[in-house]
């Protein structure tokens, strides 16, 4: 509806014979709305370890998954990543690469460099996921593997694993958790006065995250003899 508004304000400016009202009167008549929310199915963090373990084919695919996992980037930035964005143990996502629009650094856990340099000898154009014709790897790629599979999780869905790991299985700050995940916290001016971005205590973070992901952590021990 909002952008319906847009057109005809646009229309208008152009001197077009339009009701700028039209959009007003649509809601009269609809009426309130409900919309409910969807979320993307998450596999619990529990059997994250078994998933990954699992993803031992040294494919392309696997090794995007994987470093999906290590790091809880968005799939886009996942199947963009390029040799550039890449110095030693730290990932530099460039701006457009962002949700947020604003440039993002991942510090990258042992495990995630490991997979980085498997995936390298893939890597065409400076890409280290591309598809096997032209470009990189589709967006419905790394789905598929688990639709095959019949999992009901999807590769989105491993962010909110982390999250919940977070929550269930450590004591991390919200603050810390958040910025991983390259969520805004707190409003404006907080964030005016903020001159950090928690990249040593992520780095922290996710280095405890690839243990437990990869089943060499104390948190997998820590649930075992619970």
């Amino acid at each position: 509806m909002n952008r319906i508004g847009l057109v005809l304000k646009h229309a208008a400016a152009l001197d077009l014979d339009v009701d700028l009202q039209t959009t007003v009167k649509a809601k009269a008549l609809l009426g309130k709305q409900r919309h409910t929310v969807k979320h993307i199915p998450a596999m619990p963090w529990q059997e994250v370890p078994n998933f990954y373990s699992s993803l031992d084919a040294g494919s392309v695919t696997h090794l995007a998954l994987r470093l999906l996992i290590l790091t809880t980037v968005r799939t886009f930035a996942i199947r963009h990543c390029h040799l550039d964005e890449l110095s030693g143990d730290t990932w530099e996502i460039p701006a457009d690469k962002m949700k947020s629009g604003v440039a993002f650094r991942v510090p990258l856990s042992e495990e995630a460099q490991s997979v980085l340099e498997e995936a390298k000898k893939f890597s065409r154009d400076g890409f280290l996921f591309p598809s096997v014709r032209k470009g990189v790897i589709s967006d419905a790629t790394m789905a598929r593997l688990m639709e095959r599979r019949e999992m009901e999780a999807r590769p989105h869905g491993f962010r909110s694993s982390f999250r919940d790991w977070c929550a269930e299985a450590t004591d991390t700050p919200r603050e810390v958790a958040e910025y991983t995940l390259a969520h805004s916290v707190g409003n404006k001016v907080k964030r005016a006065y903020r001159r950090t971005d928690y990249f040593e205590a992520r780095r922290s973070l996710l280095e405890r995250w690839a243990g437990h992901v990869t089943g060499r952590g104390s948190d997998i021990v820590r649930l075992v003899a619970q």
